[in-house]
């Protein structure tokens, strides 16, 4: 595309040859693998999943490792990966009720059926260094858990119940593809869960905060927050019933968010919901106070102007590996196009300049 990329080949292959080097670091210290990556860098492999659409931890800590640890790199790679791959068919809508729960708490209620499941957090801790960590030392062993757990019910059941909450709204036709399809407007919720399943952490993160400071009428509880693993159901045409295929990591929350109601319709609690792989509370809570902002044409709520009402502005900005495109074209050669603007800027010194001669001289 650029004469000067094309002659500078060899120029890009030292890039690339300097590029690994820096990965791998000094050359005395053990070299990081896969593995190690996987299984104690967790959290970043799951938000790389997340963000990436694609459900795969060994992959996804090779891309951290190939990214040298940048995570909006490393998304860029499993997706850029992710349409290689066939496509065999669709599963079953997986089911969050029969989730073998790691970790499920509630804000609004404090006795549920099954109890509170604190699981792995850092809700608890002090936020202070511990130097014992670089000591490389053995982690004490975590308390066995139950065999086979019973299935935890949705909080929101227990208001379901009651005529509290409004309904979940019915899914009878299939959603959009947006791994496969464009992202068009008007986008309705299921495409908009979608966008925000993958959106950026960061950006999903600063617009969920903007709502809880005004910014949208979202004032929220956490209904339920849960993390653990489902089964994921596929229909085999040949055998005429579905299969299991394998299982799955996620991320569920439901917010309770403020009344609603009319002359006709008595007042009720509204739902926000969030959904991405692996362990990434932070990201599903963010994504559940967007999903509440962005419904307030259906619940007859008035417009704001708050950013994260605005459907366009928060879909068409969301994706962090379009906004990196976007961003860091700009630091491409550009050459013919600052020649063009440079002369412009000489042409109006020029003419500006002779104007103010002849006004000297008038």
């Amino acid at each position: 595309m650029y004469v000067a990329v094309k002659g500078g080949e060899r120029a890009i292959e030292n890039a690339h040859a300097w590029l690994a080097e820096e990965r791998r670091g000094d050359p005395n210290v053990p070299e990081l693998g896969v593995a190690q990556i996987r299984e104690q860098m967790t959290l970043a492999v799951n938000r790389v999943m997340a963000e990436g659409s694609l459900f795969d931890p060994d992959l996804a800590a090779l891309a951290i490792k190939q990214a040298r640890g940048d995570l909006i790199e490393a998304i860029f790679l499993i997706r850029a990966y992710r349409t290689t791959l066939p496509r065999f068919g669709a599963s079953r809508p997986v089911e969050t009720a029969a989730m073998d729960c790691d970790r499920r708490i509630s804000a609004t209620f404090k006795d549920l059926p099954g109890g509170q499941i604190l699981g792995p957090t850092f809700d608890y801790t002090h936020r202070l260094l511990d130097f014992k960590l670089a000591a490389e030392g053995d982690v004490q062993p975590a308390p066995e858990r139950a065999a086979d757990p019973a299935p935890l019910p949705h909080v929101t059941e227990f208001l379901n119940r009651e005529d509290l909450i409004e309904a979940a709204p019915p899914c009878d036709t299939p959603p959009p593809d947006l791994t496969r399809d464009p992202l068009e407007m008007p986008a309705d919720r299921a495409l908009r869960l979608q966008a925000l399943s993958r959106a950026d952490e960061g950006f999903s993160l600063g617009l969920a905060y903007s709502t809880q400071r005004g910014y949208a009428r979202n004032h929220a509880f956490v209904g339920e927050l849960r993390i653990g693993t489902v089964a994921v159901e596929m229909d085999i045409p040949e055998l005429g019933f579905a299969i299991e295929i394998g299982e799955i990591s996620l991320t569920e929350c439901e917010t309770v968010n403020q009344f609603t109601g009319s002359k006709s319709e008595p007042a009720k609690f509204t739902r926000g919901y969030g959904l991405v792989f692996g362990q990434s509370e932070r990201k599903a809570i963010s994504m559940a106070l967007v999903d509440r902002a962005l419904r307030w044409q259906e619940l007859g709520e008035d417009y704001e102007g708050a950013p994260a009402q605005d459907a366009e502005f928060v879909l068409y900005h969301a994706d962090n590996i379009q906004a990196t495109g976007f961003l860091e074209h700009i630091k491409l050669p550009h050459y013919v196009d600052f020649q063009s603007e440079l002369e412009l800027v000489r042409k109006l010194r020029r003419e500006a300049g002779a104007d103010r001669t002849n006004e000297a001289a008038e």
